[in-house]
């Protein structure tokens, strides 16, 4: 199971979010993506921990606390082809939304 952080700062760094998940267990990886283009970090990462009763205690009490200014939402991550596409930006000219229902 992997851990999505979002509404993440933009001053975040990996080292600040390998700190605060340490707190609930070890830590295997970090992702911290950026903006191809622009090479800024999108506002969002991910977090590996060894163990899932670890990420389940992380997810429980970091979802919706306030870190650097802002309010984290953090939940397990879905699976990047669940929406059949492989999870990666559409290639036909145009950025489009898709609804997601809950």
């Amino acid at each position: 199971m992997t851990i999505y952080i979002g509404n993440l700062s933009f001053q975040a760094e990996e080292d600040d979010l390998r700190e605060v998940f340490a707190e609930y267990g070890e830590v295997k990886r970090i992702s911290l993506p950026t903006d191809r283009e622009t090479g800024r970090k999108r506002g969002f990462a991910f977090v590996e921990m060894a163990e899932d009763a670890h990420e389940d205690k992380a997810i429980s009490e970091l979802d919706g606390a306030e870190w650097l200014g802002r309010e984290l939402r953090v939940n397990k991550a879905r699976p990047r082809n669940d929406s059949g596409g492989g999870g990666g930006r559409r290639n036909d000219g145009g950025d489009r939304l898709k609804s997601n229902p809950l």
